[in-house]
């Protein structure tokens, strides 16, 4: 009895910890919420949602000011909405974040404006 209780606990112990693995592994983090203001926003708002996200990321990134990045966030938020289908669009605004097909847009576009892509 105590070898089946031993076991039965030991298994649950490694499905919980594999869950877990899963979970932090996962690219969009578990207790996000997206920001509702996404689901109503105008094509230019979500283009300015990604221009702020882009200077506070690359600014990080860089060690400079936001302010210098304005033209290359620029560039990258108007080539990356520019270029992503009506689907992608709507995935963003369903999730906060960019799909598959989006982030490899989004890749093309940091590439084409001069930006250091960020590691993931």
């Amino acid at each position: 009895m105590t070898f089946i209780l031993r076991t039965t606990l030991a298994a649950a112990a490694i499905a919980a910890s594999v869950t877990a693995a899963f979970a932090a592994a996962s690219t969009t983090p578990t207790v996000y919420q997206p920001d509702p203001a996404l689901k109503t926003a105008s094509l230019s708002e979500l283009q300015a949602r990604v221009r702020q996200a882009c200077s506070v990321t690359q600014a990080r990134m860089q060690s400079v000011s936001e302010v210098s990045l304005s033209r290359k966030c620029d560039c990258y938020a108007g080539r990356t909405m520019r270029s992503l289908s009506s689907d992608e669009v709507q995935a963003y605004r369903d999730t906060g974040v960019f799909n598959d097909g989006a982030r490899a847009k989004a890749f093309g576009a940091i590439d084409a404006c001069k930006l250091q892509r960020p590691t993931l």
